[in-house]
């Protein structure tokens, strides 16, 4: 098949998963959220490579994220995580055909009018398993299994940066066949660091830092331009996306991108959103003190349900922040645009475009919140755009449905 036949791929957004997945999928189509290394959509490109791809969303996010489709396309569950035999089944698609797993679609070969309007023209059996962010937990749950096969497939026929001799590595840095455990991009930065990989491998992305004294034990992802402060203790499976600052003690934390826990304070089995603050000194439980299985605020039942978890912590949508000394009790979920601060716990569940303490909370007016996002954006030399004001607005409007 040449690249000019190839279908184009149309990652679809799930309508139970979506919602189970909030606040995280309020702002991004499925496919964009981060596990592992990279995002999912990113490990379809890589897997199907040389395709055109846009996304099936909410309505709110196709202003953002449009629809291109043509006559051919594949249409991809965007929360399914690709493995090469996966992707070779969904080459294999004839037009019209559908591949169905024991949970439901996971592809579909034809046109937007035959996939929107069901006419599936036949259906072809997955009956391997599947892997797929169901819940907002999934993401780091699954988050070694999924770094794993990233780090593979990033690093494959590919050579490190020099690891400085500044550094002490725990373990062995390579695999019995020569892969390595350690893989350092061009123009990251490595200095005094202690690197433990005896539990799983360490990347760290381009331009990247991590400052003296800081402690990586493997599974640990570091994107592009992130940074590790000094003394940082990271603990896996963890992934800082690309521009994220983070300092203090993290374990099995997610974070998308852009946002900052720079400081002091620990978190753990936690994921962060994008364009989020944990000032200096915050906390989040991540444990009972009863030792007793987690319920996780799910906005889909409007109450808060059994997780199977004795561990998880902080849920954090895009745009929130917390000042400092905040502290989270465990498996507290923060919607967007949200501000806490103050002392002692807030409750385990906050709506977005919510400010304030335990004290009470009052509602965030949208124009303070684009005048903030404005003044945290442009210190990473982004801003908002029309289609994202779009979109905060289309939230807002829905917001009170969700509390």
């Amino acid at each position: 098949m040449t690249t000019a036949s190839k279908p184009d791929i149309i990652f679809f957004d799930d309508d139970i998963a979506r919602e189970n997945l909030l606040p995280l999928s309020f702002t991004r189509p499925l496919a964009l959220l981060r596990a592992g290394i990279t995002t999912i959509a990113e490990k379809w490109q890589a897997v199907l490579p040389g395709r055109r791809t846009s996304y099936l969303t909410a309505d709110y996010l196709q202003c953002k994220y449009p629809a291109e489709a043509g006559a051919d396309n594949l249409f991809i569950a965007g929360n399914v995580i690709p493995s090469k035999e996966l992707a070779a089944a969904i080459s294999d698609l004839a037009l019209g055909e559908t591949l169905v797993a024991e949970h439901g679609c996971i592809a579909f070969r034809g046109s937007a009018d035959d996939f929107k309007a069901g006419r599936f023209a036949g259906e072809v059996a997955w009956t391997s398993p599947v892997c797929a962010i169901n819940m907002l937990y999934d993401i780091f749950t699954k988050n070694a299994e999924i770094l794993a096969d990233d780090f593979l497939r990033l690093t494959e026929g590919r050579k490190s940066q020099p690891i400085s001799a500044t550094c002490t590595i725990v373990g062995d840095p390579s695999s019995p066949d020569g892969t390595p455990k350690i893989f350092i991009e061009e123009g990251a930065t490595v200095e005094a660091a202690v690197l433990n990989v005896k539990n799983g491998p360490i990347y760290i992305g381009r331009d990247a830092e991590v400052m003296e004294g800081s402690c990586l034990r493997g599974p640990v992802a570091m994107l592009d331009h992130s940074v590790a402060n000094m003394g940082c203790k990271i603990y896996g499976a963890t992934t800082i996306g690309p521009y994220c600052k983070v300092g203090g003690e993290l374990n099995n934390v997610v974070m998308i991108g852009f946002s900052n826990k720079a400081h002091d304070g620990f978190l753990g089995n936690a994921v962060i959103g994008e364009w989020c603050n944990l000032g200096a000194g915050c906390v989040a439980s991540n444990l009972k003190n009863d030792y007793t299985e987690i319920k996780l605020w799910n906005y889909r039942a409007h109450r808060f349900l059994r997780t199977g978890l004795q561990f998880c912590g902080l849920i954090m949508g895009d745009h929130s922040k917390a000042g400092i000394n905040t502290m989270f009790n465990t498996a507290t979920v923060l919607g967007v645009g949200v501000n806490i601060h103050g002392s002692g716990f807030p409750r385990n569940f906050v709506a977005s475009f919510s400010e304030g303490s335990t004290a009470g909370f009052s509602d965030v007016p949208l124009s303070k919140f684009f005048d903030i996002a404005d003044r945290v954006m442009a210190r990473r030399g982004q801003k908002l755009t029309e289609a994202d004001r779009a979109v905060f607005q289309a939230i807002y409007t829905i917001a009170d449905t969700y509390k």
